[in-house]
């Protein structure tokens, strides 16, 4: 599985950022995706995954629920991350991933996208 997350930039607080991953690979369906972030000098922290690629069961972390949304688009095999009322807390390189099962612990899942900086401005 290849991953490749884009969409990051600068962003002043209150507005939105609309991040993209797109998949690749023979067993792409068997994997739920999700979305992590690390600011500098923290842990990388789980945003919230889709448990298939319907996007019809998502998930978030308390600190982005109901600001963020999940999507997905099953034909182009992309996930969409979709940020409103960005704080400069959100301030971090946000990443994709890929798994067996959704889960906040990273080590859980196999596959990583590069990360794309995203940067909140107070």
């Amino acid at each position: 599985v290849q991953l490749q997350a884009s969409g990051g930039g600068l962003v002043q607080a209150g507005g939105s950022l609309r991040l993209s991953c797109a998949a690749s690979g023979r067993t792409l369906s068997t994997y739920v995706m999700g979305w992590f972030r690390q600011a500098p000098g923290q842990e990388r922290e789980f945003v919230g995954g889709s448990i298939n690629w319907t996007g019809g069961s998502t998930f978030y972390a308390d600190s982005v629920k109901g600001r963020f949304t999940i999507s997905v688009d099953n034909a182009k095999n992309t996930v969409f991350l979709q940020m409103n009322s960005l704080k400069p807390e959100d301030t971090a390189v946000y990443y994709c991933a890929a798994g067996r099962k959704i889960t906040t612990w990273k080590n859980a899942y196999d596959y990583w996208g590069q990360g794309t900086q995203v940067t909140v401005s107070s």
